[in-house]
């Protein structure tokens, strides 16, 4: 490998800011915050969601109902936008 080409590989905590979920791994990514982590302190990236809070992961997704749609967009709208479509 070339020297004083690659970016510095180092360990790092990424931390999830709506749950408080912090994991240690290794990234090549910069930043000037740190964080104390099992008593030694390393640099830290806040994210916004990760597996701890994302609605996927934890079960709490929900599901949209689909059946229906056309039914309520006729019912709210009626046949007034159907008939601006045919021409005479």
């Amino acid at each position: 490998m070339k020297k004083d080409i690659h970016p510095e590989y180092r360990e790092i905590v990424f931390k999830d800011v709506s749950s408080d979920f912090e994991i240690l791994t290794r990234s090549t990514m910069k930043t000037d915050l740190t964080t104390t982590y099992n008593g030694k302190e390393y640099p830290m990236i806040k994210l916004d969601i990760s597996s701890a809070s994302h609605p996927f992961y934890t079960g709490k997704q929900k599901i949209l109902d689909t059946e229906g749609r056309i039914e309520k967009f006729k019912k709210k709208f009626g046949s007034h936008y159907a008939s601006l479509g045919k021409k005479k």
